[in-house]
């Protein structure tokens, strides 16, 4: 059996010369509160002898992490008051997050659960998944159900195909979604057995992809998303805006550009979520706009994610990105800054039902004889 090198500890980080030895005792208090796991193929990524690695400050505790700034809450985006059930947080009407386990194989520093996550940190147990599973059937609302946690990619292909079966012999669900860091933090672990568990006919399955820097789609993490493809799941990706990791225009381009290089579309790009003491991480509104704004015509359409803040208290994600068009309609901004006027577009004389003229209900408009 091979050893686990994951380091879990700040004695192990200072022995791998990751952290200086006088920061040890520092850390050692974060890692006390904040769960620390760095796998083999992240700590690949750190440069020791950078202070302001990118991929260091992802994962490498920090002791500004012990200090909540104000409006950071433990539960931002309110998880605890969505939950009819545990394991379940049910926000939108049509779809519903699955936790089964609340362990990670890495843990990010800006991690909005940082304070459920961890060593420790139960799982569902039989009866509770069993629960959950059954607030799904009994809610026909529910179309899609999203695993998340945790990271659900740490259960084995076994404990995940069962999963996979109770939700494709739910007649309402159609779509499973599972989010992880695995094919980045592990990617070794993503097998073709682990990729087949998650499909079922009767389920269209995707897989969100978590990462932030360029330099973790590496050759063993694109080779994690090819197996994941070739099963027959379709990829998407979610990244968070972080001061000095992806907060520049070429590296966000190159995160972008990766993405779509390992068949994965950008999906999601999170405003920091205001979780206990990463205040040191986050960026400002104003310049995450500036950022996404900037994507448009240097990258690809293919490269454009949405630019959303999860709003704290669970009232879900909204789109924050910047506006091109002006708020009275009347000029429009292209991707150089230039203003545009914005063509007439009028509308059909509406009939005495108020539907436009020649057209029934349900109907496309009718063409001209």
């Amino acid at each position: 059996m091979t050893p686990d090198r994951t380091i879990r500890s700040a004695e192990a980080l200072a022995a791998r010369g990751l952290v200086p030895p006088e920061r040890e005792t520092a850390l050692a208090r974060v890692a006390a509160r904040y769960a620390v796991s760095l796998t083999p193929a992240v700590v690949a990524l750190i440069d020791p002898a950078d202070p302001a690695d990118p991929i260091a400050r992802q994962y490498v505790p920090n002791p500004a992490e012990l200090e909540t700034a104000p409006g950071e809450l433990a539960d931002p985006i309110g998880d605890e008051a969505h939950s009819p059930v545990p394991g379940i947080v049910h926000r939108y009407p049509d779809r519903v997050l699955l936790k089964p386990v609340q362990v990670c194989a890495v843990y990010c520093r800006f991690c909005f659960r940082r304070e459920a996550v961890g060593p420790g940190a139960e799982a569902l147990s039989p009866a509770a998944l069993a629960r959950a599973l059954d607030y799904i059937r009994a809610t026909p609302a529910i179309w899609e159900v999203i695993l998340s946690g945790g990271d659900p990619l740490v259960l084995s292909p076994r404990r995940l195909a069962r999963i996979a079966d109770a939700l494709a012999a739910t007649g309402h669900v159609k779509a499973l979604r599972v989010h992880s860091r695995l094919p980045v933090a592990d990617p070794e672990r993503v097998t073709a057995a682990l990729a087949r568990a998650l499909v079922r006919p009767e389920l269209a399955t995707w897989l969100v992809l978590h990462a932030n820097h360029p330099r973790e789609l590496t050759p063993a993490a694109r080779a994690a998303c090819a197996r994941l493809v070739a099963a027959g799941i379709p990829l998407l990706s979610q990244s968070v805006l972080l001061r000095d990791v992806n907060d520049d225009p070429a590296t966000l381009e190159a995160l972008m550009r990766a993405f779509v290089e390992a068949r994965v579309k950008p999906y999601y790009l999170h405003h920091g979520d205001p979780a206990p003491g990463t205040a040191h991480l986050r960026t400002g509104l104003a310049e995450g706009q500036a950022l996404v704004g900037g994507l448009r015509g240097r990258v690809s359409g293919l490269c454009q994610p949405d630019y959303v803040l999860d709003i704290p208290g669970g009232h879900g994600k909204s789109p924050v990105g910047p506006a091109f068009l002006d708020p009275e309609g009347r000029t429009v901004r292209d991707w150089q800054g230039r203003t545009h006027p914005v063509p007439p577009c009028p509308s059909p004389p509406l009939s005495g039902s108020g539907r436009p003229s020649g057209t029934r209900p349900g109907s496309p408009r009718a063409r001209p004889a």
